[in-house]
C-alpha cells in the first residue's frame, strides 16, 4: 500500500527530480508529481529523518514510488542496468521501498556528495576514494543514518536506498495511486 510522504511533519524538502526536465531523460515523466511509498518504507523513512534532525540535518528527497511506465521511460533515456534498473525485471522504485536522497543543512543547502544525484559515473559509487574527502565523509554520514533506520544501500548510488528484499514486494502500476505520467 503506497502512503503519500509527509514531509512537513517529517521536517524532510521533497524535489521529485523527475516532475523536472533535469533527470536522466531530459523531460518531466510525472505530470501530477506526488511522493509516495509503501507503507513500511514510509516509516524507516521518518526514522532516518529523526536521526538526520538529530543531527541538525534534512533528508531531501529526489525520488520515491516511480511507476514501472516511468521506468521504462528512464531506461530509454539510459538503458544502463548499472544506473537504472532493467524495467522488465522491475526497480524497487516501482514497488514503492525506494527512495533516492541527500542531506542538507540548517539552511536547506545540500551537502555535498562528489556527484550530482542521477550522475552516471563510476564516482557515484558508494566508497569511492577519487571524490573530495569531505564528499566521502558526507556520504558515509547519510550511509549511516539510513542504515541506522533498517535502509539497504545499492553500491553504485550513493542516494539510493531501498529496504531489504525489496523485490518480496509487488510492482505496483501507475494506476494504483502512482503520479500519472505525461
Amino acid at each position: 500500500m503506497l502512503v503519500p510522504v509527509d514531509a512537513a511533519r517529517a521536517g524532510i524538502v521533497v524535489q521529485l527530480a523527475y516532475a523536472t526536465p533535469d533527470n536522466l531523460s531530459g523531460a518531466p515523466i510525472y505530470r501530477n508529481p506526488v511522493c509516495l511509498l509503501h507503507a513500511a518504507a514510509a516509516e524507516r523513512l521518518h526514522a532516518a529523518s529523526e536521526i538526520a534532525a538529530g543531527l541538525g540535518l534534512r533528508l531531501k528527497i529526489f525520488d520515491a514510488y516511480r511507476p514501472p511506465e516511468a521506468q521504462w521511460r528512464l531506461w530509454e533515456a539510459c538503458p544502463d542496468p548499472t544506473f537504472v534498473a532493467d524495467p522488465r525485471r522491475g526497480s524497487p522504485h516501482s514497488r514503492g521501498v525506494a527512495i533516492d536522497l541527500t542531506l542538507v543543512d540548517g539552511s536547506g543547502r545540500e551537502l555535498a556528495m562528489g556527484t550530482g544525484f542521477d550522475a552516471v559515473v563510476d564516482q557515484s559509487h558508494h566508497g569511492r576514494s577519487d571524490v573530495p574527502v569531505e564528499a566521502q565523509r558526507n556520504r558515509l554520514l547519510l550511509l549511516g543514518i539510513m542504515t541506522a533506520a533498517g535502509w539497504d544501500h545499492y553500491r553504485k548510488e550513493w542516494w539510493h536506498y531501498q529496504l531489504f528484499d525489496a523485490r518480496r514486494f509487488p510492482l505496483i502500476a501507475d494506476g494504483a495511486m502512482g503520479p500519472p505520467l505525461m
